[in-house]
């Protein structure tokens, strides 16, 4: 009975033992306007985040150009609490789509310390720019 049971624990998926993070899209927070609280996630493969609609007017949606390779995109509706699982390594960036001028970004690091920081866009608007630089500065260049 117990190698029936080492067995069938050897099997079992570590997807099996993921969580979900919630993450709050909020007009005003501890950090300031238009922000995801928090505004930085590091999970682990198979992880997903719930992001939770405080007012009507945001959705969460990935960024292109951060994000890994095949990984793929999303996009939420105006005040939709979605949940994204996240089955590739690397980091993905988020974005509100009506207020990325405003700023309103995050980061997301999936599988450990050493993935290494994203190239962030100079597409970007200056704003999300910053903020995006501010995240890496304090949670990849320790």
């Amino acid at each position: 009975m117990i190698k029936v049971l080492a067995a069938l624990l050897a099997l079992a998926s570590p997807l099996a033992f993921a969580q979900t993070y919630e993450v709050k899209m909020l007009n005003r927070g501890a950090a300031g306007s238009m922000i995801y609280e928090p505004d930085f996630l590091d999970i682990a493969l198979g992880d997903s985040v719930k992001f939770i609609a405080t007012h009507s007017t945001h959705n969460a949606a990935s960024i292109p150009g951060i994000a890994p390779e095949g990984a793929p995109a999303f996009k939420g509706k105006i005040n939709e609490e979605i949940t994204v699982r996240f089955d590739e390594s690397g980091v993905y960036g988020i974005e509100c789509i009506p207020h990325l001028a405003m700023g309103m970004v995050m980061l997301v690091r999936v599988g450990g310390a050493d993935v290494p920081a994203p190239a962030i866009p100079e597409s970007l608007p200056d704003r999300a720019i910053q903020r995006l630089n501010a995240i890496v500065q304090r949670e990849f260049d320790r």
